[in-house]
């Protein structure tokens, strides 16, 4: 292989990607959207990550998953 003038090492013309595998995350690609959500709802998220470690939004993400996954629906009262 030969190097490239920045000193990292050239792409090769061809590479074999017979062996390769599937990428395991493809499925699970994330889509950024703008959402309005009531400050006392984020205050809540917020207080969780700062007990758990765990930024705020993937929370968020993990319980609308969860909600998704066991098929909760909303109850108007």
């Amino acid at each position: 292989m030969s190097r490239c003038n920045t000193g990292g090492i050239a792409m090769k013309p061809e590479y074999d990607f017979e062996g390769a595998r599937a990428n395991p995350y493809a499925k699970k690609l994330r889509k950024p959207v703008t959402m309005n959500l009531d400050i006392d709802v984020i205050d809540y998220f917020k207080s969780e990550s700062a007990r758990t470690g765990v930024p705020y939004q993937t929370l968020i993400n993990l319980y609308l998953a969860q909600c998704a996954e066991e098929g909760k629906h909303l109850t108007f009262s």
